[in-house]
């Protein structure tokens, strides 16, 4: 059973939300829901090109050798182990283990510069923020989020939304699927949250399980039982009637007018706003009769399942596009790292490159991605969302890592990103490496770049200072970058 995960802060006199919550009696009231919502917790600009994003994150850096940027001329110990097929693109060189891409290169760009300068997995903040990461204590692994951190695209774009409308949306605006970014190996990875712009804004996120410790179910089939992506405290409750349910919303009406007393003399206004932003989510939640539905991937036909792939990534990005329909802004599908210390496990392929890639990595990416592609055209979507698939960074030139010879180290100044949808001119590659793919001989992107890029496409002035600090100071969504307004239409 899916559960939206539990991710408390600290407020600044000590007090936990959690805490604020349970100290507050929303408990009293029998509505589930708040209590695990608050546990998870006008646009300026251009004519949208995009109504929402589907942002497919590779963890651990797919490497730029063996999938989009392929160099067959170099040294055997630059080029490694596969060979590039043909595609609908003149010069792009893509995996022979990606052959349902190659034949839909049409679709989409690949920009082969994206770079940026810290070479480790922080880079996750940089590539789903598009700023660097903060100085902050990040635990023993360095790598844990903070509420120091800069806010992810999806929580901007809620905060947004939630600003020009007044009130949350009726569904969630943005989502993380299948679970949040580490968990699966005990990690909690910065960039994926709303930082300093307050947990309120923090995506709703869904916690599949794994079967055991060591299972890795990216690698695997996933049986239905797994693959529950309903939302706790949504499923049909008949003893529940909507009547109830406005009765209970006018006794936390009730609660909230005592609340804002005390808030009178708190200190923390974030907090305050966040456990008043998450009861307002929690109740249009509750009373929405499509968000149930839309959690339910058992109502998808069985051949449509099966085009993309049924392991946890291609089930994710299947109920990615139902997000999509049912109205979120922005949804994350991660692959992610799925145990702790397996240098085979996921896209940071340190060991074992040649096998994995070929029997897991590659096939997983060109069945679920493809499928995506498919599905939101022939449904209309395509036009409307764009598709980005990035890593937070590529893999060393050299075929070698840390003495071992089938394998390849973190390397951030070069990697692809894939763009489609939304007016993305379709058959394209932007920016050129250099012989060995290490650096970009010219067209280099920046993660702010990446940044523009994103928001330009949703109608967003990416300059403009659209976000106020815990100091109420206005911030620019972006500072530097540009709008890569060459691979649009």
């Amino acid at each position: 059973m899916l559960t939206i995960l539990s991710n408390p802060r600290r407020a600044c006199d000590g007090v936990a939300r959690r805490e604020l919550l349970q100290a507050g009696g929303a408990g009293l009231f029998g509505l589930n829901l708040p209590k695990v919502l608050a546990a998870e917790s006008a646009h300026t600009g251009r004519q949208p090109r995009a109504k929402s994003i589907l942002f497919a994150f590779l963890y651990g850096g797919p490497s730029q050798l063996e999938t989009f940027d392929m160099k067959p001329e170099a040294a055997s110990s630059i080029r490694g182990p596969y060979q590039p097929i043909a595609s609908r693109t003149p010069d792009l060189r893509i995996c022979e283990y990606l052959p349902r891409l190659a034949a839909r290169s049409d679709k989409y760009c690949v920009i082969r510069t994206v770079n940026h300068p810290l070479n480790d997995h922080n880079g996750t903040h940089h590539i789903q923020t598009g700023h660097p990461i903060p100085p902050a204590e990040r635990g023993a692994a360095m790598v844990d989020a903070t509420d120091k951190d800069w806010p992810c695209f999806g929580s901007v774009i809620e905060y947004l939304d939630r600003r020009a409308t007044g009130k949350p949306p009726a569904f969630p605006g943005y989502v993380f699927l299948p679970k949040r970014l580490g968990h699966f190996a005990g990690y909690n990875i910065n960039g994926q949250y709303a930082g300093w712009l307050g947990s309120a804004y923090d995506g709703m996120a869904t916690n599949i399980s794994k079967r055991n410790a060591g299972d890795n179910p990216f690698y695997r089939d996933c049986t239905d039982d797994e693959l529950d992506f309903r939302m706790l405290g949504l499923d049909p409750q008949p003893q529940l009637t909507l009547d109830r349910v406005n009765r209970r919303e006018s006794l936390l009406e009730q609660f909230d007018e005592q609340r804002r007393r005390l808030d009178a003399s708190l200190n923390d206004s974030l907090a305050v706003r966040d456990f008043s932003s998450t009861r307002e989510r929690a109740l249009a939640l509750l009373t929405s009769d499509n968000v149930g539905a839309a959690f339910d991937i058992r109502r998808e036909p069985d051949k449509l399942r099966d085009q993309y792939g049924r392991n946890l990534f291609g089930q994710s990005l299947l109920m990615g596009r139902r997000m999509l329909e049912a109205g979120s802004r922005f949804v994350t599908v991660a692959w992610d790292l799925a145990v702790r210390g397996d240098v085979m496990g996921s896209w940071d392929m340190h060991a074992g490159l040649t096998r994995v890639m070929k029997d897991h990595l590659l096939p997983g990416l060109d069945l679920g991605l493809s499928a995506l592609l498919d599905d939101l055209e022939a449904r209309g979507l395509l036009d409307e969302t764009l598709v980005v698939a990035v890593g937070e960074m590529g893999r060393t030139p050299k075929f070698q890592n840390r003495g071992q010879e089938d394998g390849r180290d973190h390397w951030t100044y070069c990697f692809p990103c894939v763009l489609a949808g939304a007016g993305i001119r379709g058959g394209i590659t932007f920016g050129r490496s250099d012989k060995d793919a290490a650096w970009p001989a010219d067209h280099p992107v920046s993660c702010e770049d990446l940044a523009c890029t994103i928001y330009h496409a949703l109608g967003i002035d990416p300059h403009a200072h659209l976000l106020r600090d815990k100091q109420d100071r206005p911030i620019a969504l972006v500072e530097g970058g540009r709008v890569l307004s060459e691979l649009f239409t």
